[in-house]
């Protein structure tokens, strides 16, 4: 844990050196020596990373490396923007500093070299303070065998808990149980996933133990695989459990044997054998590969159990009929039992006091419902036993998650996933931790704050946006954090940290200055971290000592203001790279910023602010620039200089589209900003949304091919053949939104449209003339939204049949009576249909949207029933009638719908939402 920040930051000042290599010339005899001893430092943190035991002595020779390389990165940058400074006046002042600044500049160089010299020099007094002081490791400190023993022990401790003593393991025991003893004949992988501590060993270890389980089989073996493992330890093993389950001795000289004789063993053992074997704690499928060859399909029936916290190990297909059982966090009413068990053991039918009740609630909540934490804190509690001893606990949970020893096992436990994770993977769950307790985080925030951080290593081939895509992936995979909600292409659009685990991000964090919360009731006379997340400001966000060093600042604190975010304060940060004020209410940004020299990332979403300052094209490194929800209307000329933006995102809400008083949907949902005519100038942009089309704004945004995704307002139908010529020319699009002018403009899509294999949304706001033919041709698709069509002719038969659309928003679309869906829609999960002021009827047909969940009515005061053939949507979970006529929804709150005929009634179907219904 230690060494992955440093190693990060080591990595991150050798690229500065080599890339900025010319400005820094001045001082290249230095930069040299330093950035020898950079690499070497590297080497050694990346070695120190793979060996979990850390003395205390290694510990501070790491903490020594990791200030050192900070101060590198503080001179290197300072020097970097003193240079900036110098260069960027007008060519009036960059001569006047030539003739009168340069013994200063000169000066200063110097003054750079010598800091240099100075770190090279303690760099290198640190292995001879360390020789003097013996600094290596000693008996005492925790070594990875340590914790694969105690995850060992974690195992079989498993299988002598009473059964009274568990709480809601019965329902998943009777699922892994049809599973096992099923009349399958073929050899099938039962994968049960979850993240650590989440009750998967328990599980598995009740459901092995089960007589009736163990009588289904003629042997039967148990194995921990854990992180490090030799395989022909495994065979060993698997040998000797058989053995023992069929009471025979196995071979005296088993340890002596070959991988070759162990194998040929094994195999001949259970030739004609139905077997039940479980692999416990696997973190890499290579086991697989590994191990089955000595477990070999005879078709009697087998059975092989794989626990893992890692999603790419359970659901790869084993080459064999498999099974995936996700492991569930705890109900809330199973938690709090659980919780009550083992902290109110003593008590009277184990119940809580009620002076207990609030405590005791907080402490359950901060689990999450994972049983390894529940289980743990309640023993800690049951100690306890008055309620200010409660109290302190409360308030100081994360000190007690680092510091006491009956919390040891958890923290273990939990941090082997962290400890697993590549380096880059490290400082992205790191990050993640800054954001609020039960924050759902946007994927396309926290991916390009990655970037802009220099978390993400250059792939060639592939945008840095994709490479943390695939670290955001990867981090879902491991239960590392937890997926809110996907979008049509399935992968995670917002995602969470659990309680516990950010808890023990966050100490991580703040010890390797890596990052810091603060909350505002903590006074802090001192900042020596590097990235500061404002979570709460009681009073004025006053300036600290160390905030020169601060290079990302991050605000979810609301009550900050325009008077508490000054140029003063702004002047503080003049090194930082990301600033995030995200639904800061703060009326303007200040001047001061456009001084960021270093600044990549800029999200401005949902403050108050009404213009951008007229010099914002000094920020020269800027690549990311978020002003969605936020009151500008235009945008300056000085735009078109930030060269290295890559996202530009400027349309604002237009307020409430639905408009109750004539029960109809809003036209303009949106608005958007107007952009200079220069703005094509951005030739690294990917993402531009949304701009108003004036002049030859249809011809220019051809001149920017690296967008992916690009929006439209105000567009004309003069506009067509200009913007066609230009889409056609963007053959990476994945995402248009075209907006007509007013709603009686028709939109200009009415020509051939260009190859478009790669889009993925598509939103077309205003009038249409008929249906468009080529929407048939959107093979990508996954997302459309038609507002304000207002077809007269069938528009289901164009997209019925494109074989990825998952999202599907109809508004004012279609100005008939009947809506039929009588084919296709294989892959489409949610459907919502607005303001249809004709519609009576709406039908689907069985086998049609065989995966719909969630189908939404509103504004359809025309219809006279709930849509026909809902009893054939076996996966509905959410259906929702707003705005209808009563008689659609008095036979509903009466329960008098047909419900034997429906089964995502029987089955799936979650919620029936008749909101508003009555104000209609």
């Amino acid at each position: 844990m230690a060494s992955s920040v440093t190693d990060l930051l080591i990595g991150k000042i050798v690229a500065i050196l080599e890339n900025e290599g010319t400005t820094i010339a001045s001082v290249r005899d230095e930069v040299d020596s330093i950035k020898e001893e950079l690499r070497s430092m590297k080497a050694f943190l990346v070695d120190a990373e793979a060996s979990t035991a850390k003395t205390e002595g290694e510990k501070l020779r790491v903490e020594s490396i990791r200030d050192l390389a900070y101060d590198v990165e503080d001179i290197i940058d300072e020097f970097m923007y003193h240079m900036y400074e110098k260069q960027s006046g007008s060519r009036f002042s960059r001569r006047l500093h030539k003739t009168i600044c340069f013994p200063k500049c000169l000066w200063f160089r110097r003054k750079t070299a010598k800091r240099l010299q100075k770190i090279t020099k303690k760099i290198k007094d640190i292995p001879g303070r360390n020789q003097r002081y013996g600094v290596g490791l000693v008996a005492g400190a925790t070594t990875s065998e340590d914790i694969h023993k105690l995850v060992q022990n974690q195992a079989e401790s498993s299988f002598f808990i009473m059964e009274n003593e568990l709480v809601g393991i019965e329902g998943k025991k009777q699922i892994l149980m049809g599973w096992l003893m099923d009349e399958e004949q073929h050899q099938t992988v039962i994968s049960v996933v979850g993240m650590g501590g989440s009750g998967k060993t328990t599980l598995v270890a009740k459901t092995f133990n089960n007589e009736r389980v163990k009588r289904h089989f003629d042997c039967y073996a148990w194995i921990t695989v854990s992180q490090t493992y030799a395989v022909v330890d495994l065979f060993r093993s698997l040998i000797m459990e058989f053995h023992k389950s069929r009471k025979e001795d196995f071979p005296a000289n088993l340890n002596a044997m070959s991988r070759k004789e162990l194998l040929e063993l094994l195999v001949n053992y259970l030739e004609s054998k139905k077997y039940l074997v479980v692999l416990d704690d696997v973190w890499d499928i290579k086991i697989w590969r590994e191990i089955k060859v000595s477990l070999q399909e005879r078709q009697l029936g087998s059975r092989i159990i794989v626990t893992t916290r890692k999603e790419d190990v359970a659901s790869n297909s084993f080459g064999v009929r498999s099974h995936v059982h996700h492991i569930q966090p705890l109900l809330k009413n199973e938690a709090w039992e659980l919780f009550c068990k083992k902290s109110f053991s003593s008590n009277e039918h184990k119940t809580c006091p009620p002076d207990f009740a609030s405590l005791a609630c907080q402490l359950v909540e901060k689990c999450e419902g994972l049983p390894l934490a529940i289980v743990a804190l309640g023993g800690l509690m049951s100690s306890k036993k008055l309620l200010d001893q409660w109290q302190q606990v409360c308030n100081s949970l994360n000190w007690h998650l680092d510091n006491n020893p009956l919390l040891d096992h958890v923290k273990h436990i939990l941090l082997l996933s962290f400890n697993d994770l590549p380096s880059q993977l490290k400082h992205c769950f790191l990050y993640c931790s800054l954001f609020p307790e039960d924050f759902s985080i946007k994927r396309k925030r926290l991916i390009r704050l990655w970037i802009a951080e220099g978390f993400v290593e250059n792939v060639k081939g592939i945008t840095p946006e994709e490479v943390a895509d695939g670290y955001l992936w990867e981090l879902c995979f491991r239960s590392m954090l937890q997926v809110v909600e996907r979008n049509g292409t399935g992968r995670p659009k917002e995602v969470k940290m659990h309680d516990l685990m950010r808890d023990l991000a966050l100490l991580t964090a703040e010890k390797e200055k890596f990052g810091l919360v603060y909350d505002g009731r903590e006074v802090m006379e001192d900042i020596s971290t590097r990235r500061l997340s404002i979570h709460k400001l009681e009073g004025e966000f006053k300036s600290w000592p160390g905030m020169s060093k601060i290079r990302s600042l991050l605000g979810f604190a609301t009550d900050m203001s325009s008077l508490t975010f000054s140029n003063t304060l702004v002047c503080q940060f003049k090194l930082l790279r990301t600033l995030d004020l995200e639904d800061v209410q703060i009326g303007k940004l200040p001047g001061a910023v456009v001084y960021l020299f270093n600044l990549r990332y800029l999200n401005l979403k949902g403050t108050l602010i009404e213009e951008l300052p007229k010099s914002i094209g000094r920020l020269r490194n800027l690549q990311f620039l978020n002003l969605w929800r936020t009151k500008i209307e235009s945008l300056p000329p000085a735009i078109a200089k930030l060269l290295n933006l890559r996202h530009l995102i400027v349309y604002r809400f237009t307020g409430n589209h639905l408009d109750f008083t004539e029960n109809r949907l809003a036209f303009k949902l949106a608005s958007g900003t107007r952009a200079p005519s220069n703005i094509c100038k951005l030739q690294k942009l990917q993402c531009l949304s949304i701009i108003e089309s004036e002049g030859d704004t249809g011809r220019l945004i051809g001149n920017m091919t690296q967008l992916r995704s690009i929006g439209i307002s105000n567009v004309k139908e003069r506009d067509e053949i200009d913007l066609w010529v230009s889409i056609e020319k963007l053959n990476l699009l994945q995402s248009l939104i075209l907006m007509a002018s007013n709603e009686e403009e028709i939109l200009p899509v009415k020509a051939q449209c260009p190859p478009l294999p790669h889009l993925q949304k598509l939103y077309l706001i205003g009038k249409l003339q008929n249906v468009i033919p080529w929407f048939s041709s959107l093979h990508s698709l996954t997302t459309l939204l038609l507002h304000w069509s207002r077809l007269e002719e069938d528009l289901l038969l164009q997209i019925e049949a494109l074989p990825n659309l998952t999202k599907l928003y109809l508004r004012n679309a279609y100005v008939g009576d009947e809506l039929c869906f009588r084919r296709g829609f294989v892959k489409l999960e949610r459907l919502e249909l607005f303001n249809f002021a004709s519609l009576k009827n709406i039908t689907i047909d069985e086998g049609v949207m065989p995966n719909l969940r969630y189908l939404w009515v509103d504004s359809c005061m025309q219809l006279k029933t709930v849509p026909l053939g809902l009893e054939y949507l076996s996966n509905l979970q959410t259906l929702g009638l707003e705005n209808v006529p009563m008689e659609v929804i008095r036979p509903i709150r009466k329960g008098g719908v047909n419900r034997s005929k429906n089964r995502s009634s029987d089955s799936s179907l979650r919620s029936i939402n008749l909101r508003r219904f009555d104000a209609v």
